[in-house]
């Protein structure tokens, strides 16, 4: 079995957090004890103009209430206020910045939403300002990573290597946005290879991230990128088969909890929109639930 030595959950405090991010800090749970791994928390506060402070507690208020513990990370709000925020760690998105120009990996980009959407009938970035040569410090500019064309990037994840192209929709993607703050592909890889973190656990619809990520690490100076594994969960759905966000409000674990449901009671829910062909009441039924059903997915992925 393989062992690793650091896991994280790192919800961004932009809503309350709802039953699908506690269904991945469960499935993160269950692995880091599966392999061997601490859990850091991580709080991603960098988009300062989405975060708010009562965002930042409902985490630390919902985890306690679901009585799931981690090993590393803030304590409490103000814990993370004074040590954790990414906003100490500013200094390293920049150092990473500069080696990308010095690589002259990125490009400077000035291009409106508006006129990617209409250069592309998906609003996929075209690449138009990549010969451009605009100064690095042009006013109103993006930073974007030039990423390849037609070539595969393979990750290691727990069910082997998987490879695949930069996804159109991150072609080119961001590195620093306008308003001069690094942007979510940037801040997320930095911080996992600052922490040293070697297993991440992130719902299917990031596989394009991990993918982006992990082409942007290797332009970076000698990183521990290459030893970190990936996995990806299926995601659970709510109302009508839509994907959980923070927008939908009963699905919050705060909701619930002022609804007057106990954690047993949001166990037992997760555990029905998972699919478990029995009933789950808390972190080690779901623990088992989830691992037998892991081996009845490898199971079938080998038939076919």
């Amino acid at each position: 079995m393989d062992k690793f030595k650091l896991t994280r959950f790192a919800p961004t405090p932009s809503g309350f957090l709802h039953l699908g991010n506690i269904y991945s800090f469960l499935i993160t749970k269950v692995l880091a004890e599966k392999h061997g791994a601490k859990i850091l928390l991580r709080i991603d506060d960098l988009d300062q103009e989405r975060v708010k402070k009562k965002y930042t507690q409902d985490i630390f208020d919902s985890l306690d209430f679901m009585g799931l513990s981690y090993d590393l990370g803030p304590k409490n709000l103000k814990d993370f206020e004074q040590n954790f925020s990414c906003l100490k760690r500013i200094t390293l998105y920049q150092k990473h910045i500069e080696e990308l120009i010095k690589r002259k990996a990125i490009f400077a980009c000035d291009c409106s939403r508006n006129k990617i959407e209409k250069m592309h009938p998906k609003g996929f970035y075209t690449g138009f300002c990549k010969k451009r040569n605009l100064p690095m410090n042009t006013s109103g500019s993006t930073l974007r990573i030039n990423t390849p064309v037609n070539q595969k990037i393979k990750i290691q994840t727990l069910e082997g290597i998987q490879e695949s192209e930069i996804l159109g929709i991150l072609r080119d993607f961001v590195i620093k946005k306008k308003d001069g703050i690094p942007a979510y592909q940037l801040q997320s890889i930095s911080d996992d290879i600052h922490y040293g973190v070697d297993l991440i656990v992130r719902g299917n619809d990031l596989f394009g991230s991990s993918i982006a990520q992990t082409f942007l690490a290797s332009q970076l100076d000698k990183n521990g990128l290459n030893q970190i594994t990936f996995h990806h969960h299926d995601l659970i759905f709510g109302k009508k088969n839509q994907k959980l966000s923070k927008t939908t409000g009963d699905a919050s674990i705060q909701f619930l909890r002022k609804s007057g449901m106990k954690k047993e009671g949001v166990f037992e829910l997760l555990g029905k929109m998972a699919g478990f062909p029995q009933p789950i009441k808390s972190f080690e039924e779901f623990s088992k639930a989830y691992l037998a059903d892991m081996i009845i997915q490898k199971s079938d992925s080998k038939k076919s």
